[in-house]
This record gives structure tokens, sequence and C-alpha cells, in this order.
């Protein structure tokens, strides 16, 4: 028992001299952060692998206990990470570096990468986190608002692609910018899986996208999709849930407001009062058609990095309501990516995305919604629905009826295949030699159901009779089509990349590029009375309907080849003075053999005022400061056709010989043998500034582009075949402001406030002699003409309200005007 007790006594007090050693080890830490110069505030001082923390004080100073072989972390938001062995001191002074992470970021400047710092253009940045964030379908919806110079314009329908617009509209053909992920030129971007976007690059001057040549004159948007992580294996699901709704109805009268307006109007022509007792009705036609959308974003990602072998798979499943009722999207996305690194100087990869998209419904007609009498009731309890008053029921229908008629009546399937293969290999030390293949598979199909049309409530007016009628308007039918598609393209890159003595760093590049593009359509349907389809669309075929019925078909293709050879130059002194030059020889099977070709090219200068002495010494609180500027040119064939330039036939008309009537093959258009491709030149002002430690961010840009041999459709003489040619110059110009504030409180708390601004003036400099035409819209409502913006809203000038005869005798007026009638203003 003794020795057991001795035993005991000795292990207690050898325990407590060790405590008495670790608490004697810990030490109390003091010193000052600054800048090198300044104290800092609000530095985080962290022991490293703990929660033990402290923050600087106003005058940068400190003060933590901590064990005395710890290691200290300092950070704060514009300086770079620091960390200090404690090794029993008792003052530790630190001095802040600036961060310069942003700007050693890596951006895509087309066929390769630039660090943001060597960037001579305008190219802003969006990242994967930012994209994921939002339960879009489509990423580029996710977009909106966070880039200066960006329009994205979505439509609320289920499945829609937003209409984007880079600086404005530089051409009545086709304004849309070039999409290119990972390397692969594409129409759009939905078949992406928006949680595997690593990030999303705009090139939105005329230098940085002049590397595309014919294809980047409405700017460049370049998607990079995700990579395994390096060294570990990881299973991420990510899923977001949101909804959609329209905020902002247009405001229209109620069911008393309109009797009274329509009373108005027929008493200041002197007709007799209209009949409204039997309209009982107060509908609010836009409510019936709108809902609260769900949106649903799934992805399910994994990742994996061996010593030779990158391996990621990503699931992605997105499900999206229209804010129009009866309308649904599906998507489906498999993508498997796999890089095998077979030696230091050498590796391959390959990339496929598989996607699969449903689209059900129709949706309703918004401008029916607003121009529907609201004094019509919507339908009986037994489902028979209400007609619109004579006064409008020539117009508009009732479009709660037109939605349920046609609701699950319409289904489209879409199957898309995207792939590439590469390898690389690195020789004499400053070479990289670089080939990727991409392919792409589209096929879509489409079967549609108009089924036989409903019975209406026609209303007693004037002591007329209540009718229950049928609508005559539609007739019952059926419609099949599909498509297909193929892509096929080639890039060839060898690049060298060297840092000399003395700051000098040079990158050079060349390469060739080829794309191939074929794809076919064919559509057919047939109209009935009376046909009644049952609800399964996969019974809905168009030999379904008596052969004798009336039946239409139709169908098309087309094949288009580009190619082109490129190569840029990019320098740096001392990363002070910045020069980026690209040029481009490229072609396009579009158009006349004589005019197919072109070159195209920019150079782009910079100076980072900074980095200069002169400027260290004197400017305090300014961290980073760089000037840009950058002239491009570059070509558009965007929206053209295949072979305008050659005599075009069309099946659209008939000829009579003797008693029987033929089909007849006509003249479409009028060829235009010397149509060759729009010229689009730009100039860009900017720089770009980091203050206050670089808590403080800003980007202005200033910018003039200007499209020559606008291509364009317009009749020669009204009703006449159209001409396609080049006639006509168009310009924008404008400002972008990016702003941003990023901070830190307390210890755990950041936070990050930023803003954009951006105005763009579009104007039609000429068109041939003056020439004025119609594009796009309602007829008189969109006009383009020399002097103002493309598409610009046309309409009468309103001056004010007629209030007595002799206004009628003295101002302008239009035929059969009377007092309180609008007056316009005479031009």
């Amino acid at each position: 028992m003794k020795k057991i007790y001795t035993k005991f006594s000795l292990l207690t007090l050898l325990c407590v001299l060790l405590l008495n050693v670790a608490f004697a080890q810990n030490v109390t830490v003091k010193g000052v952060v600054t800048d090198g110069k300044l104290p800092v505030p609000g530095v985080g001082v962290t022991v490293k692998g703990t929660t033990n923390a402290t923050v600087t004080n106003p005058d940068g100073e400190y003060s933590i206990s901590v064990p005395a072989n710890s290691i200290l972390v300092f950070s704060s938001i514009g300086f770079s990470p620091r960390e200090v062995e404690v090794k029993n001191q008792t003052v530790i002074n630190v001095a802040m570096a600036t961060s310069t992470q942003d700007l050693e970021q890596v951006v895509v400047v087309g066929y390769g990468t630039q660090k943001r710092k060597d960037v001579t253009g305008s190219i802003s940045s969006v990242s994967g986190e930012d994209i994921a964030r939002m339960p879009a379908v489509n990423p580029l919806a996710s977009l909106q608002g966070k880039v200066a110079g960006l329009t994205v314009v979505n439509s609320g329908g289920a499945g829609s692609q937003p209409v984007i617009r880079i600086r404005g509209i530089a051409s009545t053909n086709n304004a849309t910018p070039l999409y290119v992920v990972d390397g692969s030129i594409q129409d759009n971007i939905d078949y992406l899986n928006p949680a595997d976007i690593e990030s999303i690059d705009l090139l939105r001057d005329a230098s940085s996208s002049a590397i595309y040549g014919l294809r980047g004159a409405n700017g460049v948007i370049a998607i990079t999709t995700k990579r395994a992580p390096k060294g570990q294996t990881r299973v991420n699901f990510v899923s977001n849930v949101g909804i959609q709704k329209v905020l902002n109805k247009i405001d229209v009268t109620d069911a008393e407001g309109f009797k009274k307006l329509y009373q108005t109007q027929l008493n200041n022509i002197g007709a007799a009062p209209y009949d409204f007792s039997n309209y009982t009705g107060n509908t609010d036609w836009q409510d019936q058609i709108f809902q609260s959308a769900m949106i649903n974003s799934n992805s399910l990602t994994f990742s994996n990095t061996g010593e030779k072998t990158t391996t990621l798979i990503n699931l992605g499943y997105n499900n999206q309501e229209g804010v129009m009722k009866y309308n649904q999207f599906q998507k489906f996305v498999l993508r498997l990516s796999e890089e095998i690194r077979v030696t230091d100087k050498f590796k391959v990869g390959a990339d496929f995305t598989g996607s699969h998209f449903i689209s059900q419904g129709s949706g309703a007609s918004l401008n029916n919604a607003i121009w529907a009498a609201p004094v019509v009731p919507i339908k009986t309890d037994d489902f028979t629905y209400y007609a619109m008053p004579v006064l409008q029921r020539a117009q508009v229908g009732n479009v709660v009826a037109a939605m349920e008629r046609n609701k699950n009546t319409s289904i489209n399937k879409s199957l898309g295949f995207n792939g590439s293969v590469f390898g690389e290999v690195k020789f004499l030390k400053d070479f990289t030699l670089r080939s990727t293949f991409y392919a792409r598979y589209g096929y879509s199909y489409n079967r549609g159901y108009s089924p036989p049309p409903f019975s209406f409530i026609n209303v007693g007016e004037n002591g007329g009779e209540t009718t229950i009628v049928k609508d005559n308007q539609f007739r019952s039918s059926i419609s099949q089509g599909q498509s297909e598609s193929h892509r096929y393209q080639q890039d060839h890159t060898l690049t060298y990349e060297k840092s000399l003595e003395g700051g000098h760093r040079i990158t050079a590049m060349a390469g060739f590029t080829s794309l191939r593009f074929a794809g076919s359509n064919v559509s057919a349907s047939r109209t009935d009375s009376t046909l009644v389809v049952p609800g399964d669309p996969d019974l809905w075929y168009i030999n379904l309907i008596n052969a004798n019925n009336i039946m239409s078909n139709g169908g098309g293709g087309d094949e288009e080849t580009n190619q082109g050879a490129f190569a840029r130059l990019s320098y740096a002194y001392k990363d002070k003075y910045l020069f980026n030059g690209t040029i481009r020889r490229d072609g396009s099977s579009r158009f006349a053999p004589g005019n197919r070709w072109g070159t195209f090219g920019s150079v782009g200068l910079g100076w980072v005022a900074s980095e200069e002495d002169f400027f260290k010494d004197n400017i305090k609180g300014v961290d980073y400061l760089k000037f840009r500027a950058s002239f491009g040119r570059l070509g558009n064939s965007n929206g053209v056709s295949p072979n305008l330039y050659q005599l075009g036939l069309t099946t659209g008309q008939t000829a009579i010989f003797g008693d029987n009537v033929f089909t007849a093959v006509d003249q479409a258009y009028y060829p235009d043998p010397n149509l060759t491709f729009e010229i689009v030149q730009g100039v860009d002002l900017g720089f770009d500034l980091k203050a206050f430690d670089n808590r403080y961010n800003a980007e202005i840009n200033l910018y003039n582009k200007k499209t020559d041999g606008l291509l364009t459709s317009f009749p020669l003489i009204a009703g006449q075949r159209a001409f396609f040619t080049n006639l006509g110059e168009v310009n924008n110009k404008g400002i972008e402001i990016t702003m941003g504030w990023s901070d830190k409180i307390g210890k755990d708390l950041t936070f990050n406030i930023s803003g954009n601004f951006s105005y763009n003036k579009n104007k039609v400099v000429s068109i041939g002699n003056n020439i004025e035409f119609q594009i796009t819209g309602n007829s008189g409502v969109n006009l383009t003409n020399t002097g103002q913006s493309i598409g610009y809203f046309y309409g009468y000038r309103q001056t004010g309200i007629y209030q007595s005869l002799s206004d009628l005798e003295r101002l302008p007026k239009m035929p059969n005007s009377l007092v309180g009638d609008i007056v316009y203003e005479d031009l």
C-alpha cells in the first residue's frame, strides 16, 4: 500500500510540474501592424489552428496571449496574409503587403489566357459562385446586373433563352454575342449546368474580341467549366429553389372605368350609349394568366485527383415553371471530364456533356390580356366561357379560354452531345503546342395538338338575346417536326512564353482554326374541323386525320464553313508598360468566293502608373492605377443566311395551265453578288483603380464603336421581293462605371458592396441615301432611319387636348377630330 501511495504522489507531483511548465510557456505578444508606413486598423490576428484571435485597434496595435511555439496569422482585406512564428517573442511588429491576388487572376482572352494585370482591353469576370447562387435554368439569366454594359432581358418563359446585348446594338441583322465554352464556339449555352461553371469572362471591346474575326463583333462571352481540384476527392451536392413572379403588371382600368371611358368615346362622336347592363364582370385578365412560378436547380459533383489523372463527373437537373400558366421546362445534364498527365511535358484530356430538354405548354397571349375588356366574366360554373363584347370580339378573345384550350397540347424534346479531346506538349523549355478537336450533335423533336374550339356565351347587348355559340375561328390540327445539326471544330496553337532579364516578359501565340456546321429540319401538319385526339402526346400523329383534309409540310437545311489563322503578341516591361496586339485572317462560306476573306486585328497599350517611383513617393492611399487604350477591327457575319449572293427560288406561287393549277417556282429574292460581312471598328479608353488598402476598387471605360456596310434586307418597292445587301453605318458610344468596397467588421464579418452604371448612345449614321425602312416589330411602332437609334419607337407626339371649337380651328388636327380629343404635333 505504501508503495502505491508513493507512486501516486510522485505522479501527481509530476503532473503539477508539467502543468506549471505549460502555463509558463504561454506568452503575451504585443505589436503594431502597418502597411510599411502607416498603422492598419482592423487586422485579424489569429493563432493558427485555433479560434484564439483578436484585431488591431485604430492605431494598429494588438495584444494576445499565445503558446510560445505557436504561429500568428495576420489577415485583412486588401492585404496578403502573413504568418509569423512566435518563438518566445513578446513583441512582433508586422508590415503587411498589398494583395495582388485579383491582379494575378487569369482571364480568357481568346485561344488562351492572360493575367488580369496584363490586360489592356475591357474584360469583366463573373465567378461561378455568383452564377450558382441564382436558381436559374440558363446561366446567362444570372448575369443580369452584374456587368456594366451588359443587357440581359429575361422573358420569364420556362426554359427561355435571355436576350443578351453587349454595348448596345451594332447591327440590324444580328446583335447576339459569341459564346465560347472551354474554347468551343456555341450558338448558346443553355445545355450547361449553372453549378458546373468556374467563371464567365466578358470580352466587351473590339480589341479583346478581334482575335475571333468574323464572329466577335458583338462581344464575346467565354465560359470556363470546372475541373477537379488538385490533391483531393470531393462529393458535392447543391440545390437551389426560387420563385419567379411578375412584379409590375401593365396598369389597366377596372370594369367601371372601362365603361365610362367607352361611353365618353361614343358621346364624343355622337353615337348611342353602349349597353353594358348584362356585363357584370370585373376581371383582371393579367392575374388570370400569371402565376408565382417555381424554379429548382440541383447539382451533384464527384471529383478526384490522382498522381497522374484528374476526373470530374457532374449530374444536373433543373425544373422551371413559366410565369404564365401551363408552361414548364426540365433539363437533365451529364458531364464527364478527364485529364491525364502522361509525362511532365505531355498531357491529354477529354470532355463530354450530354443534355436532354423537355418543354411543355404554349402559354397565353399577354397582348390579349392587356386589351381584353374587364367587364366580361371568365366562365360559368359549368365551364362555359364568355365571349368578349361585340366592340372588340373580332380583335380579342377570352384569353383564359384560349389558355385552357391549349394547355398541355405541345411538347418539345431535344438531345445534345458536346465532346472535345485535346493534346498538349511542352518542348524547348518555352514552347507549348496544343491541339483540340470539338464536336457537337443536336436533335430536337416537337409535337403539337390544337383541339376543337370551345363553345362561348355571347351576352345579349342592346336588348339582344344571350346565346351559346361555337368559336369557328379555330380548327383542330396536329403538327410534327424535327431538326438535326452537326458542328465540328478544330483549334491548333503554338505558344512561346519567356521572362527575360531586366523585367521583360513576352508571350507570343499563333494558331489555326476551322469550323464546319450542317443542319436540317422537316415539319408537317394537318388540319381538321372536328378531330379530337387523345391526351397522350405519343399518339399525336398527323396521319390520324383524314388524308383529304388540309395538309402542309416544309423543310430545309444549310451548311457553313469557317477558317481562320491568327496570332497574338503580348509584352510587359517591369509590369509598368504593357502591349497587346492581335491579327487574324478569317473567311466564311456564307459569301461569294471573292468576298469571303478579311483581315482583322487589334492593338492595346497599358501604363501602370502606380508602379512608377514618383507615384509611390508622392501619392498616398492609391494602391494600384492602370490606364488603358485600345483599338480593334473585326467583321460581323452573324445572322446571314448562306448563299444569299446566289439566286434563291421559292415554291410559294401557283400557275394555271388550262383548267389545272400547278405549283410554280419563282424567284425568292434579288441576289447581291457583292454581299460581304460588316466591318466593325472600336476605340476603348479606360482605367483601373484600387485604393485605401485595396478596399475600394473602380473601373471606368469610354468607348466608340462604328459598324460599316450594315447587312440589312428591305424591299426595293413596297410589296416586292426583298433585297439583302450592305447598306448603312451605325455608331455606338458610351461609358461604363463599376465601383466596389470590401471591408471587415470585427473578426468574422466581411462585406462587399458594388455597383455599376452604363450609358449607350446608338445612332444610325446613314442608310444609303437616307432610306427609311421598318424593322421587326408592330407595324409603325419600331423604325430605323438616319439620325435615330436602331428600332426606335415611332408615334405621334401629343401636345394637349382640344378644349374648344376654336382650338379645332387653329390647331393641327386629325380627320374627324372633336373637342376633347388629343392634339398631335404636326411635324
